[in-house]
């Protein structure tokens, strides 16, 4: 650890912090673990997404978009005079694929639990609003995170 001051600001850099994975908080990002394959999380996501059309989004999607047909042609509900059927057919179809992504959220979190990835809040790839890029949490990250002092203390 070293710490240098100059003026009101003291800069501190520990040692987890010198790494390529390093996040600004100090610790690494347990991703970089050489117990889990970036492969191995990649190939995960990949079946995530495309199990999670096949099997759940594109049956929904067309179900939903034959029940709505099937309403529309025997009269239950009235087609527009300007467009017909399909902007009900079209909003059936999208509430479908999303109700059946969505239905597949759960099933994707196993998946990366049994990985070793942590799933807490902020779950997903894209970082967010008071979100770390990495939501894999360790017991040595959780250790790290609370000893680690802050980057830049001002005096």
């Amino acid at each position: 650890m070293s710490s240098e001051k100059s003026g009101d600001t003291i800069t501190v850099e520990t040692a987890a912090a010198t790494g390529p994975a390093a996040l600004k908080w100090g610790f690494k990002c347990p991703l970089s673990d050489p117990n889990i394959q970036r492969d191995d999380v990649r190939k995960v996501w990949k079946e995530c997404q495309e199990e999670s059309f096949w099997y759940r989004a594109l049956p929904l999607s067309l179900g939903s978009m034959a029940v709505t047909g099937g309403l529309i042609y025997k009269g239950i509900w009235s087609s527009s005079k300007r467009f017909g059927p399909f902007p009900k057919l079209a909003v059936a179809g999208i509430l479908g694929y999303a109700l059946g992504k969505a239905s597949y959220v759960g099933t994707c979190q196993n998946k990366f639990q049994k990985l070793g990835v942590s799933v807490g809040p902020g779950f997903g790839p894209w970082p967010g609003p008071g979100r770390r890029s990495c939501n894999h949490v360790c017991e040595e990250c959780k250790k790290t995170a609370h000893t680690a002092p802050a980057e830049e203390m001002k005096s």
